[in-house]
């Protein structure tokens, strides 16, 4: 096209085609007229460490190249703008100003931006529209890519290098001879900003000083720059496989629960999968019929054309919850939450009965619940997550379960202790894992382990506190709860004496046992209402032997006479329980036997 002059607009000028254009004669023009609003613009976008206001520069830069060399006059004119004019160019002052340039000179106004074209068509000035391409290049970046590499890492002077493998399984690897120099870091990176303003599924989502954030297709890209890091730098990450839910190795209970679940988290460390079962998750259930939508950013996910993708870097969190609302989903996958903006919009729109799937880091399954508390009442939590999948290694690695009850939380033994306590639950066992409660002004999160019989320490303590309580009576039960509390169990008659006047006699036996003591009564009745050990009795001159067999070796043995509890033993090495017959437990058992009273022994 032949014009006498041309008039670029800012969009024009960042788009980097011009002088293209020329080179190849698509354009041919005696005079370029660049309005000093437009400068300005640039300028306060580079200024702010935008790289449109960079690239924008790159290319007047270029154009005064091309004057040199005589193709064109390149003529400035117009007022500069104010500083408000240029904060609020996106009100249209600017691109105002521009059209008012070309339509006082006669000019051939151009333009990427389609309602600038419009509106200088509408007052008779001539348009080349610069429209996106419909044919891509390969850019140097999709070089460094082959069909193993998951991301790749570009640095000043540095060897470009490259992860390659599968999410927990890969190795760092130099994929460059050279080191690369800031010119190709720049080079490159202006050719990614370039594609992702062409290509129609690309987005530059964030741009900040020194950081500009990229979705080129199946691409996500981090650009890093001065002065917000040290070096230039280009992060380049990329999924190297799609999966379905059935290529995950689940439990049909899971699958089940997966089409009830409506809070849900996937949680997992950087790198393990988390967004790609997500992916293969909001699949599932856009088969199912469901309405999918996500909110995302930047917006990396490759999903179905039915699921809409929502940039919540683009909008505010009012506009995501309105649109939400509105539009009424089934089910919302939030992709990467990390702020408390984001936990809390989470919740309102859990709270609000749309389904949620929320995707977050944490190095173990607990991390993903422990970053909500804080950010909301704890007694919501369970309202608002219900199943926690963790992904390790590119597989369903954990899945819990969170519910409320009121109960005495582990641990605690006293009734009066009892609080709404959230049970988190391993899903496929129901073990509990942990519990989260309020302790005082704190909440805390407690891991439960399963219960097992006392050993070493407390199996001593246990031992010797018996022996203690023998003075008194030979009907004791001992457990040792914690490290610093025991319960002694005993007939009620005999609590008074164990206590003393005042509690004087148990404070000093909890002071030699350097134990707290609670004594409570011994309700014996339902035990003797188990199926008793068949046993034989012997008699050596020492000793009364109970002969039960090798095989309950180990085992704790409840002796009863009648209906009343006499001791508990522990099984010998020969499958018997040997007791002294000049001790008091001894003479009472040879009294039994001679009254032709019922023993019975009956395991723990």
């Amino acid at each position: 096209m032949k014009t006498e002059k041309l008039a670029p607009d800012t969009s024009a000028i960042i788009e980097g085609t011009i002088s293209e254009r020329i080179k190849t004669k698509k354009i041919e023009t005696e005079e370029i007229l660049i309005h000093e609003a437009l400068i300005a613009e640039l300028e306060h976008q580079a200024n702010e460490g935008k790289s449109t206001g960079f690239r924008g520069l790159e290319e007047l830069k270029e154009l005064k190249e091309l004057e040199k060399k005589g193709k064109f006059k390149l003529t400035f004119a117009g007022k500069r703008p104010t500083y408000n004019e240029i904060k609020y160019s996106f009100l249209g002052e600017i691109d105002s100003q521009i059209t008012q340039l070309a339509w006082e000179n006669s000019a051939t106004l151009i333009t990427a931006d389609k309602v600038q074209a419009k509106t200088a068509e509408a007052k008779g000035i001539q348009v080349i529209f610069i429209e996106k391409k419909t044919t891509y290049k390969k850019i140097k970046l999709e070089n460094y890519f082959d069909k193993q590499t998951m991301s790749v890492h570009l640095r000043e002077n540095n060897k470009a290098m490259a992860k390659k493998g599968i999410p927990g399984n890969w190795t760092f690897e130099e994929c460059s001879k050279k080191e690369l120099t800031k010119k190709d870091i720049e080079e490159i990176s202006r050719e990614i900003i370039d594609e992702a303003r062409c290509r129609t599924n690309s987005f530059i989502e964030i741009e900040r000083e020194g950081s500009t954030i990229v979705q080129l297709e199946k691409y996500r890209i981090v650009i890093l720059f001065p002065p917000f890091s040290d070096k230039w730098e280009i992060t380049a990450v990329r999924p190297i496989k799609q999966l379905k839910l059935e290529d995950y190795k689940i439990s049909n209970k899971l699958k089940e629960r997966l089409n009830e679940a409506e809070g849900i988290l996937i949680a997992g460390a950087p790198g393990m999968g988390k967004s790609t079962f997500a992916q293969a998750l909001a699949e599932h259930y856009s088969q199912k019929g469901k309405i999918v939508k996500t909110v995302e950013a930047p917006r990396d996910l490759i999903l179905p054309k039915e699921i809409t993708q929502l940039a919540i870097s683009h909008s505010s969190p009012e506009e995501i919850r309105d649109v939400l609302l509105l539009s009424r989903p089934d089910y919302t996958l939030f992709d990467e939450m990390r702020n408390t903006t984001d936990f809390l919009l989470y919740s309102d729109m859990r709270l609000a009965g749309v389904g949620m799937v929320g995707v977050i880091h944490g190095t173990n399954p607990l991390d993903s619940i422990q970053r909500f508390i804080g950010k909301i009442e704890l007694g919501v939590i369970p309202h608002i997550i219900d199943t926690v999948i963790f992904i390790k290694n590119g597989e369903v690695n954990t899945v819990l379960n969170v519910k409320m009850k009121v109960k005495v939380p582990a641990g605690m033994t006293e009734a009066d202790l009892a609080r709404p306590v959230i049970t988190v639950k391993d899903f496929e066992t129901e073990k509990i894992i942990a519990e989260i409660y309020s302790y005082g002004e704190e909440t805390v999160v407690i891991p439960v382990k399963e219960a097992t019989k006392e050993t070493g320490i407390k199996a001593l303590a246990a031992k010797e506190i018996e022996r203690k309580m023998q003075r008194y009576t030979d009907k004791i039960k001992v457990e040792i709860p914690s490290e610093d509390k025991a319960i002694v169990y005993v007939p009620e008659k005999y609590i008074a004496g164990i206590i003393g006047k005042e509690g004087k006699k148990i404070a000093k036996t909890e002071e030699e046992l350097g134990i707290s003591i609670d004594v409570r009564e011994l309700k014996e009745e339902n035990k003797t209402n188990k199926q008793g050990i068949k046993y034989s009795i012997g008699k050596s001159k020492k000793y009364i032997e109970f002969i039960i067999g090798e095989e309950q070796y180990g085992k704790e043995i409840h002796i009863y006479i009648g209906k009343e509890y006499l001791a508990t033993f522990a099984v010998g090495k020969k499958g018997t329980i040997k007791i002294k017959k000049t001790n008091k437990l001894g003479k009472t058992i040879l009294n039994a036997i001679k009254d032709g009273e019922k023993i019975k022994l009956i395991e723990v």
